[in-house]
């Protein structure tokens, strides 16, 4: 038998007895005693601490354990389980290395008999003049056991915690937060929705004020927004806690965080930071990202406010290439980076708008967008081809998305595009295959035949001629569709002359 007490002043009173004991002489002649526990009446109360019934104003603790005993007072497991070995009886414990000074059992004066919701059980005698002092669920229930002269049953969800969250209230706040730094932020956590569940005040105060000054793990946040929608606490310190896990202003009053993010981007000079950032942000802003995109959504018509600048910069840089710009912009231009550097640049950052709108179906309306470019194309054909390349990277991108299926869109639009740029780009695809930049050519080829093959077989006529002229003249110089080719004479020729002769 062991025995602990309270360091005076406090009245601390603490007795453990295992039913099956490990061997040592005081405690082989306590288990050989002949005298038997006497039953005492039962008072079954459940003092609800789950989830579950947190609603009804007090919650159950987390996971069990039936082989642990933490708790003050004489404590008798009364489970059935195979005999445990002293390795397995050995857990972390808010206990001190050195062993307490031998208890008063005369302040042992109510039992508590605890069992765990998914089985184990244990008896503790408690001080009740500290439970009674420290939680209003307490006072209540050792009343009842007083004027019944027996204990009473409580039924809990893990009997660890539950007993970790008795033995603070025999300690005082600085021990408490300790104790709180040793067990971290996932066991605060659930000791907090105990004492929170037995009105254990104290026990409150300082895991609220311990969780605030710590940083938290994804999956403790989560577990700690849990537990705020099932309870309410009134402190200043939860205001502080409740601050990092929401947002409180009014949905007019936030500031466009997302579009601010990519204007910070696509206005970024560092190529290094540009390239991390965009892959941050794109993963925080797609669909299949796995983080809430409440505060992080980004309209179609933010999209495109930032794209219409970056074309507007386009359409500058290549007046510039080609000797046209205006006299009045010749003062602001900009000549901290070669000319290429600063176009590359904003056709990278119009590409990943444009991927970024493809990933949220919003890329439609870019199609008619970059059809109606007629300025850029008329600079396209005075501009330099080491130069002009580049606007058939944007070109290749939506391409790719017809071809593949991933962009949708009408009639009008897909011919519009192909209209404006299709030349184009069977001038630049030479270029485009010596600076590839992360483009797949093959896929480029694939998805200029398939877009083709969407338009009316006399438009197909058309553009299918233009190709095959410019692809006698260049060669490998010129995409290759000749599988898209034999598909557009099949269907204009062999298949027209059937339809004919089956009239």
């Amino acid at each position: 038998m062991k025995r602990w007490s309270r360091r005076k002043p406090r009245r601390r009173a603490w007795c453990c007895s295992f039913a099956i004991p490990p061997s040592s002489p005081e405690l082989t002649s306590i288990s050989k005693s002949p005298h038997k526990a006497q039953p005492f009446p039962k008072r079954s109360v459940s003092v609800p601490n789950s989830p579950q019934s947190a609603k009804s104003g007090f919650p159950i603790v987390g996971r069990i354990d039936p082989r642990r005993i933490l708790s003050p007072g004489r404590v008798s497991p009364i489970d059935s389980d195979p005999t445990p070995s002293m390795s397995q009886l050995r857990s972390p414990s808010f206990r001190a290395p050195s062993p307490p000074p031998v208890a008063d059992t005369a302040a042992l004066d109510v039992k508590l008999k605890l069992r765990g919701k998914n089985g184990g059980s244990m008896v503790m005698e408690v001080d009740s003049e500290v439970l009674e002092a420290n939680s209003e669920v307490f006072a209540g229930l050792i009343a009842d056991c007083k004027r019944g002269g027996g204990g009473a049953t409580m039924e809990v969800e893990n009997l660890g915690v539950f007993s970790d969250t008795i033995e603070l209230m025999f300690e005082d706040d600085d021990c408490i937060t300790k104790k709180l730094i040793n067990v971290g932020v996932f066991r605060c956590i659930d000791i907090l929705e105990v004492s929170a569940g037995i009105m254990f005040t104290k026990g409150v105060r300082c895991c609220l004020k311990y969780l605030e000054a710590v940083p938290w793990t994804e999956e403790e946040e989560e577990k700690l927004r849990s537990l705020f929608t099932r309870f309410e606490f009134d402190d200043a310190t939860t205001r502080d806690i409740l601050g990092r896990l929401y947002l409180h202003d009014s949905v007019d009053s936030r500031p466009n965080v997302a579009q601010q993010l990519v204007r910070s981007i696509t206005t970024s000079e560092d190529a290094n930071a540009r390239t991390e950032m965009k892959s941050l942000v794109k993963g925080l802003l797609c669909k299949s990202s796995v983080y809430e995109k409440n505060h992080l959504d980004l309209s179609k018509e933010d999209l495109f406010t930032v794209c219409d600048s970056c074309l507007s910069s386009l359409i500058s840089l290549f007046e510039e290439a080609s000797d046209t710009m205006r006299p009045e912009s010749l003062i602001t231009k900009d000549t901290s980076k070669p000319l290429i550097e600063r176009i590359s640049r904003q056709v990278d950052n119009i590409n990943w708008l444009l991927e970024i709108m493809l990933d949220g179906q919003v890329a439609e309306d870019f199609v008619d967008v970059w059809a109606r470019q007629e300025k850029l194309i008329k600079l396209h054909d005075v501009t330099s081809p080491m130069i002009r390349y580049e606007l058939s990277r944007v070109s290749a991108i939506l391409f790719v998305a017809m071809g593949t299926r991933k962009l949708q869109c009408p009639l009008e639009a897909r011919s519009g595009l192909l209209q404006a740029w299709f030349g184009p780009m069977l001038l630049d695809f030479g270029w485009l295959q010596r600076c590839k930049k992360g483009l797949d050519m093959k896929a480029l080829e694939e998805g200029m035949g398939q877009t083709l093959l969407t338009l009316p077989l006399k438009q197909q006529y058309v553009l299918f001629m233009e190709w095959f002229r410019h692809f006698s003249r260049h060669g490998t110089e010129c995409p290759n569709m000749g599988k898209a080719f034999q598909i557009w004479w099949r269907r204009s020729f062999l298949r027209s002359s059937e339809a004919v002769e089956s009239r």
